[in-house]
């Protein structure tokens, strides 16, 4: 039977097309109404000039920066999105594992303003990774992480864990994804054995709704 990460990774493998046509469709209410929109503020805000997106997708962020004057570097482990990614704008997309990142396997650039994470850290043993991004930031750099806000997306069950996400809801063909879920002390956690100081914690929401729609952690380096 496959561990959770390997069941995770494949789940992308399958559903990268249908994810692309998603993201590119606006079909994600939340990421349309307010997620999208955190994430370049909290870029933008730290007036990076130069970022490396984890995880990248299919690269909306990274045109979104390219277009604001941004010089914007993108890596992820799925080879469809990278194409993806590579096809529908200018910015170098690199295609490498978390597990050869976390061991500098892949040369991804160094020297970054700002490393983000959008939804992108979904896997249990984040800390090497952690580590090995605050290992590419300049002095002064930050790495800001947008996740599920984790009272949100507890379900009544708030401890670290796998959890599933079926994709109930969304057109067309997708597999069900495993991802860990942790506590607002396990991200805080995780960046301080990282080697990461937290600096700030946003909470996303839409005015018109009571839940927080995600988690915004800026870190930095001590």
């Amino acid at each position: 039977m496959p561990t959770p990460e390997a069941a995770l990774l494949h789940s992308w493998h399958h559903n990268a097309q249908a994810w692309t046509l998603a993201v590119r469709d606006g079909s994600i209410e939340s990421r349309r109404q307010v997620t999208d929109q955190a994430i370049l503020l909290a870029v933008l805000g730290r007036q990076p000039a130069r970022v490396l997106d984890l995880g990248c997708g299919e690269g909306w962020l990274l045109r979104a920066l390219a277009q604001r004057g941004i010089e914007a570097v993108g890596v992820d482990g799925d080879a469809t999105l990278v194409a993806a990614a590579q096809a529908a704008g200018s910015a170098p997309v690199h295609l490498a594992s978390y597990a050869q990142l976390a061991e500098a396997a892949v040369d991804v650039g160094s020297g970054y303003d700002l490393v983000c994470a959008n939804f992108a850290l979904l896997h249990q043993d984040i800390i090497p990774l952690l580590a090995a991004m605050g290992a590419l930031l300049v002095p002064g750099g930050a790495l800001v992480i947008q996740t599920l806000h984790p009272w949100a997306a507890a379900a009544g069950d708030y401890q670290d864990g796998w959890r599933e996400e079926t994709f109930a809801g969304f057109q067309g063909q997708w597999q069900p994804m495993p991802w860990y879920f942790r506590t607002l002390a396990s991200w805080v956690n995780a960046l301080d054995m990282a080697g990461l100081r937290v600096a700030s914690i946003q909470e996303p929401q839409h005015p018109q709704s009571p839940m927080p729609q995600s988690l915004l952690l800026t870190a930095t380096i001590p």
